[in-house]
């Protein structure tokens, strides 16, 4: 699957997960759960006429540090074009920036594949659980 099929079909993936989210207020914090799953954070990070950005994220306990949003994956979702890109590039754990050394890669368009194939896969993994911010 190429780059902008998987912007596209993160598009419908979002959408179906995230029914609420083009009604909700910037700022605005859902949580999502299913038995026997991770609670899903969902946060209205930004809005513009034709894209919003979202927050995408479950918070896992760490002894040391108490709760880490891990994946933490901030998506631009673009509603005229009907496509969703993930713009975050930090490591939760690490507090570093993702760059395509981090995937052993040499191409920021191999790293943005990579990163945007995690999403897809994430959204389809949260979705077969049952998750869904809906009205």
């Amino acid at each position: 699957m190429g780059l902008m099929e998987l912007y596209e079909q993160n598009y419908m993936r979002v959408r179906r997960l995230c029914a609420v989210a083009p009604s909700l207020p910037v700022g605005a914090h859902r949580l999502s759960q299913r038995p026997n799953a991770l609670d899903l954070h969902l946060r209205v990070v930004e809005r513009t006429p034709y894209t919003e950005t979202l927050l995408l994220t479950y918070y896992l306990q760490e002894d040391e540090v108490g709760f880490v949003p891990v994946p933490n994956l901030y998506v631009r979702v673009f509603n005229d074009a009907r496509q969703a890109e993930v713009l975050s590039r930090m490591c939760a754990h690490s507090r570093r920036q993702v760059t395509p050394r981090s995937f052993g890669l040499d191409s920021e368009l191999a790293c943005k594949w990579h990163l945007n194939r995690f999403l897809y896969k994430w959204l389809g993994y949260c979705l077969h659980q049952g998750h869904g911010f809906t009205r």
